[in-house]
């Protein structure tokens, strides 16, 4: 039985069904959990007033001085992508080296792995695997042959012994969405799996945590289908979410990426009764909270070698481009969803390198930033992090009759990072009728299209057939990166950004 009581904070009681031996020793037995999700920055963002690891380094801090039963848990993607991680040190990436480094640092005790882990290359995954002093777990992500990634076991049970010498054993399984089909990888079901650890670890543990990297309907399936799990800690939506779902009304927490919120979940156990009571609270990361000296210090130092190899490729991270009197939307949400103010600037800087081009192109996935970049400065190093795998601008001829269909495919892609963004190009909603520079879609006409070069691999969301082997595709010219690009455009609209 579970049930919520009134209040600001959650408060759950659960009730155990399990018959377990009387405890020698019986207690009221307190535990914290702090839980962080999809981590890409290791410096605070929107202009410095949120987020930022030294920060939650010291949230840790406190509340292992009130209670040193505290533990840190990730519930995955932090190896990539990130602006810093694509910094090249002797022709390698950071490749998430920084993130590892710097949570090391702070202080992490546990983590499962979201889906963009294995954005990096084997030989670097495994070796952010062997760097980190947290212990990794997964249920249903294995190497290519099935086998458990070395040193990551299926589960973590550890044992939190109490003030009178009671021992409660909480037990952490966690699974990850199938997103990220690297060769080195491999998935099983995460429900099955989940239910199949679920068995293994009966008997075993007095509280069962799931840490997930899923898509929120999915959790609300592990909590319909499998109420012996207590708690349900996740991420992969970047936004905080509180639900209850299940006959047990299982909690169901993710925190906002970037650590601009953390949840602090306090677990309070009654050895006697085998009751336990969950208490969460979402706690924003501000720049009013001070930022732990230790960790801090990781942190300035591998800013400044990510800086130092930007620079060694023609960047100067620090200067100042441009001055905004507005917001610059970078969030996930926005860019894969609408037209932002910053998206409508990237597709312009696209139209000034290729100037007689009829329109320009670009997927929203291409914009990492998952930030509104504030009003006033805007430096080399902030263009970086809104477009961190950067690539080049390139002008291909394009039949209509194609770029029609990739044109409706971005439209189909909304929500994911294959929506696609636009210069010169509109829609009449009533028809569905595409415009190229107010002059209706010619399906026999070739189009001078400024686009990205990933989006003419073909390797987009249902864009598979956007690649140069394509008769109704040519490529003409090969122009610049296309942060050198936006650099430049934000240069020239310095005045107008003022407005």
């Amino acid at each position: 039985m579970k049930f919520i009581s009134p209040g600001c904070s959650v408060f759950l009681q659960l009730l155990a069904t399990v018959t377990f031996a009387t405890p020698v020793f019986a207690e009221i037995v307190n535990i914290n959990l702090l839980q962080l999700n999809d981590i890409y920055e290791i410096t605070p963002v929107e202009g410095g007033s949120r987020g930022g690891l030294a920060r939650v380094a010291t949230v840790r801090k406190q509340l292992r001085q009130t209670n040193p039963r505290t533990y840190t848990v990730l519930a995955g993607d932090f190896f990539s992508p990130s602006a810093l991680g694509t910094a090249k040190i002797n022709g390698i990436p950071l490749a998430g080296q920084q993130m590892v480094a710097v949570l090391n640092a702070l202080g992490l005790d546990y983590a499962t792995f979201g889906n963009h882990e294995f954005d990096l290359p084997e030989n670097l995954f495994y070796q952010r695997l062997q760097e980190s002093r947290f212990r990794w777990f997964s249920g249903n992500v294995s190497d290519s042959q099935g086998q458990p990634f070395k040193s990551v076991p299926r589960s973590i049970v550890f044992n939190v012994k109490g003030d009178r010498g009671a021992i409660v054993r909480v037990g952490l399984i966690g699974v990850t969405l199938d997103s990220n089909k690297q060769k080195y990888v491999s998935y099983a079901d995460p429900l099955t799996v989940a239910k199949q650890q679920v068995v293994a670890l009966k008997g075993k543990v007095d509280i069962l945590v799931a840490v997930t990297h899923l898509p929120i309907e999915s959790d609300r399936t592990l909590a319909e289908t499998i109420p012996e799990i207590d708690l349900i800690i996740g991420g992969h939506e970047h936004e905080n979410i509180q639900q209850w779902r299940g006959r047990d009304f299982t909690p169901i927490f993710k925190a906002d990426a970037n650590a601009r919120t953390v949840y602090i979940h306090q677990l309070r156990y009654d050895t006697k009764k085998r009751n336990l009571e969950i208490n969460s609270r979402l706690m924003p990361i501000t720049d009013k909270i001070p930022e732990e000296s230790k960790t801090a210090q990781v942190v300035k130092e591998w800013l400044n070698r990510g800086y130092q190899a930007f620079r060694a490729n023609g960047f100067e991270p620090t200067q100042e481009v441009a001055k905004t009197s507005f917001p610059l939307d970078g969030l996930e949400s926005s860019v894969r969803n609408k037209s932002t103010e910053l998206t409508k600037l990237i597709a312009e800087a696209m139209l000034q390198e290729v100037p007689d081009a009829d329109l320009a192109i670009f997927n929203g996935g291409s914009i990492r930033v998952d930030d509104v970049i504030p009003p006033g400065s805007i430096t080399q190093y902030d263009v970086i992090r809104i477009l961190p795998f950067g690539g080049k601008v390139v002008a291909v001829e394009m039949k209509g009759e194609l770029l029609k269909k990739v044109l409706e495919q971005g439209q189909k892609n909304k929500g994911t990072g294959g929506y696609l963004h636009t210069a010169k190009v509109t829609q009449e909603q009533s028809s569905g009728n595409w415009f190229i520079n107010s002059q209706p879609l010619d399906a026999e006409k070739f189009y001078k299209v400024a686009i990205s070069d990933f989006l003419i691999s073909g390797k987009e969301k249902g864009l598979d057939f956007l690649n140069l082997q394509q008769p109704d595709i040519k490529l003409i010219a090969e122009k610049r990166d296309i942060r050198f690009v936006v650099i430049d455009e934000l240069k020239k609209q310095a005045t107008n950004l003022t407005r």
